[in-house]
């Protein structure tokens, strides 16, 4: 199995490519090459192959980079399934994780959701979809300072609270602030219950 995740940049129309591009390519270089593992396309939409245990990790990390841009945000669908094609490009390339992916996506606008996950079990995507709406009435809150904290947890686990602070030149006690803000333990449980359902999903 494999995980693609398919998006767009919301309000990119408003703001100069320049101020998220580079982010989504530098952070989508360290998970595949351009454009058999990823492709942005269409100006402001995207399509990348990612390991199916770290999917909802990279959807979520992508979120918050791009949430570091002030009134920027980011739609998109997680498909799970397998990759019985495999193109020149990602977005040549079929399966059914392709399928689920790309179905889920045209329905995000229609449901203004923002975050959603197709999988092969029916059970497992209504629970996950109802986490990740409930999850959604925050993350979609974040402020550029609070995604900003959760993308460099999410990039460094392992990194103190200090060692944040030191990076961003603020008081620890601010970094612990705007994580308890951006609800990031709520962030980290959610992604930790997230593998425990992969072995219910369906190729």
């Amino acid at each position: 199995m494999i995980a693609i995740i398919t998006g767009d940049v919301i309000n990119s129309e408003k703001h100069k490519a320049s101020e998220w591009i580079d982010i989504l390519k530098n952070q989508f270089l360290k998970w595949g090459k351009s454009p058999s593992d990823w492709e942005i396309y269409r100006g402001d939409e995207f399509q990348i192959r990612i390991p199916t245990k770290k999917a909802l990790w990279a959807a979520i990390l992508i979120k918050a980079l791009i949430k570091s841009n002030k009134n920027l945000d980011v739609r998109m669908a997680i498909g799970i399934g397998s990759e019985s094609f495999t193109g020149v490009s990602v977005s040549e390339s079929n399966g059914t994780a392709f399928q689920r992916s790309g179905r889920m996506f045209e329905t995000l606008k229609d449901e203004k959701l923002n975050l959603a996950i197709a999988t092969g079990n029916t059970k497992e995507n209504q629970i996950l979809n109802l986490m990740l709406k409930l999850a959604l009435g925050f993350m979609d809150e974040w402020t550029s300072v609070s995604a900003e904290i959760v993308a460099l947890a999410l990039e460094n686990p392992n990194t103190s609270q200090q060692e944040i602070a030191e990076k961003l030149n603020i008081q620890q006690s601010a970094v612990s602030q705007r994580q308890k803000r951006a609800r990031l333990d709520l962030v980290v449980q959610l992604l930790a219950y997230y593998p425990q359902t992969l072995q219910k999903m369906k190729p």
